[in-house]
């Protein structure tokens, strides 16, 4: 632990080049609408026609300089789609042999804003098609195998673009480049409703699905050095934020690559799920006082009918490093909060805004020879400084806003 760890940000910035300045946008959260210089519409296809599919696919078409296409099975989704003119659908059942690799030919890349278990088919269905690869899963098991597939891959792989896993490890590993050795990393993300009014505290903001993955799962964390997995909704603490009580515990697949980056590197590791408090606790009666850990299918269809979607919520991003600098124990924390907000005639939740920003800002990057076009690339390879100066990571450098959606 006593090599400087700024040189860890160095090996993975050597791929960054300086990013083109882009004019501000008309309004905070959108993406500047001028297509960039030298640069040919890229064709792209989005699995999942969901809420944070839809947006994404909105989001790049909106600047011009993306050609979309949607995939889903349902044409009932396809058909709720609001989205920018000029948007294409495919009906197709991706699991089907050949569908998705048809869809894909010629392309430049897919962006799987699919359910978790659906990842690896499409990551194979990429590299089979030689198209670039991105996703948003926080499954574990499933980044394995997208790590797999790039091994032999002509064109990059970038899974885990979202919020966290995803821009929560650019953040960390900015601020753990800082110091000359590290002593913990802490990192702290939740999708909370603004209003909460129900016992468990919470609304349904995204997958239904990924939550009960990242509840069920077992969980990457590195303990005194050594790279461990420990249990899901335990480690359970408490902290305050702009007057706010919120409490956090293990959840899966948030640390994304970053454990294996800084294994040898860093005392602690951690990763925890941001809630207000009692959330856990009536969490965990039903995972494993009533058992449906082992019945998903039921715990997705009681939470689904029991508790309300809304588009009033609120993303926390809390993240603490500590480590030595000249010698002194020093400590430097990144805290931002995100609001759902209006785009043009559409108000997108806060998940949307954060999750879709971050896997287009990656991608806008990939496009523009920022990010290296073949192999994996880790979420922690992306400078900080890179990522924010994007027309879409800009969503990120917002602080909380005065004129914040409240109807």
């Amino acid at each position: 632990m006593t090599n400087k760890i700024g040189d860890l940000s160095k090996k993975h910035r050597r791929f960054v080049q300086s990013h083109t300045s882009i004019r501000q946008a008309n309004c905070d959260s959108c993406p500047d609408t001028s297509i960039r210089k030298g640069l040919a519409m890229k064709e792209i296809v989005v699995v999942g026609a969901g809420k944070i599919g839809s947006t994404i696919a909105d989001m790049l078409a909106a600047t011009g300089d993306y050609r979309v296409t949607i995939v889903d099975r349902s044409a009932a989704q396809l058909a709720a789609l609001d989205v920018a003119a000029g948007v294409a659908t495919v009906e197709t059942d991706i699991e089907a042999a050949g569908a998705l690799e048809a869809v894909l030919a010629g392309k430049f890349a897919v962006l799987s804003a699919a359910p978790f278990h659906l990842t690896t088919r499409i990551a194979e269905a990429a590299a089979s098609a030689g198209v670039h690869y991105l996703d948003l899963t926080e499954d574990v098991a499933s980044t394995r195998r997208v790590k797999e597939l790039a091994k032999t891959a002509k064109t990059a792989f970038i899974p885990q673009c979202g919020l966290a896993p995803g821009f929560i490890s650019i953040v960390a590993n900015d601020l753990a480049s800082r110091f000359d050795s590290l002593e913990s990393v802490r990192m702290r993300v939740g999708a909370l409703p603004q209003y909460p009014s129900n016992a468990l505290n919470y609304n349904l903001t995204w997958s239904t699905d990924g939550v009960i993955n990242e509840y069920c799962e077992p969980c990457e964390a590195i303990v005194e050095g050594e790279l461990i997995e420990v249990p899901p909704m335990e480690e359970r603490e408490e902290f305050s934020l702009d007057g706010v009580t919120y409490e956090a515990f293990n959840t899966s697949g948030g640390l994304g690559t970053l454990a294996e980056t800084l294994k040898g590197k860093v005392r602690t590791l951690n990763y925890r799920t941001i809630r207000y408090p009692g959330h856990a606790a009536i969490m965990k009666a039903l995972l494993n006082d009533l058992g449906l850990r082992h019945r998903r299918e039921v715990l997705k269809d009681i939470l689904e009918n029991a508790l309300p979607a809304t588009m009033q919520d609120v993303v926390i991003v809390f993240v603490t490093v500590s480590g030595r600098k000249n010698g002194r124990l020093l400590q430097e924390t990144y805290a931002n909060k995100v609001y759902s907000q209006r785009s043009g005639q559409t108000v997108r939740s806060a998940i949307q805004i954060t999750t879709a920003s971050g896997i287009c800002a990656v991608l806008d990057m990939l496009a523009d020879g920022t990010l290296p076009a073949t192999g994996f690339v880790k979420q922690e390879d992306i400078a900080l400084d890179s990522f924010l100066a994007n027309r879409f990571g800009r969503a990120y450098a917002q602080h909380e806003r005065a004129d914040r959606m409240t109807g």
